[in-house]
C-alpha cells in the first residue's frame, strides 16, 4: 500500500498567480503559510513559519484564483518534486545549477472563513484535470 497526502491548515501568503498549461488547463500557484510555536528553556515562546509552495488544476486553479491574499484555507494533496537547471554567471562562462523544489498539487481546497463571508463552495479536482506528466511552470521561484 501507498500513500502521499499532505493535509494543511493556514493562510494564503499572496494573491494566487494564474496560468494556462498545454492543453488550455488552468493552473494556479500560491503559498501557503503555516504556524508552530513551542515553549522554550526560559519560560516564554518561539515560533517559525513556514510556507509551502502549491499548484492546482483545472476547475480547483478557477476557484483557488478567486481567493485574496490572507485567506484561511485547509489544502489537501499529494507531494510532488521537479528539478530544473538554472544558468547564473555570465553569458561567457554560464554556471549551471540544478534546483529541486516540493510542490503540494492540491486536490481539495476548503475556505475557512466564517460562513457568512463564503461567496460559493469550493469544487474538488478531478483526477482527470491534474496532468499525467510533470507541469513546466514558473521555474524561477
Amino acid at each position: 500500500m501507498y500513500q502521499n497526502r499532505v493535509s494543511l491548515i493556514g493562510f494564503l501568503g499572496n494573491a494566487p498567480e494564474l496560468k494556462t498549461i498545454k492543453g488550455g488547463t488552468a493552473l494556479a500557484l500560491f503559498c501557503v503559510a503555516t504556524k508552530a510555536s513551542w515553549k522554550n528553556g526560559n519560560g516564554g515562546y518561539d515560533s517559525r513559519t513556514d510556507w509551502h509552495r502549491c499548484a492546482a488544476f483545472g476547475s480547483l486553479a478557477d476557484f483557488i484564483g478567486k481567493l485574496e491574499k490572507g485567506v484561511h484555507v485547509k489544502v489537501e494533496g499529494g507531494l510532488r518534486y521537479r528539478e530544473y537547471e538554472k544558468d547564473y554567471g555570465t553569458k561567457k562562462k554560464p554556471l549551471p545549477v540544478k534546483h529541486r523544489v516540493a510542490e503540494i498539487h492540491v486536490s481539495r481546497v476548503l475556505k475557512l472563513d466564517r460562513a457568512g463571508k463564503q461567496e460559493e463552495p469550493s469544487p474538488e479536482v478531478a483526477a482527470s484535470d491534474i496532468p499525467a506528466d510533470e507541469p513546466r511552470h514558473d521555474q524561477g521561484s
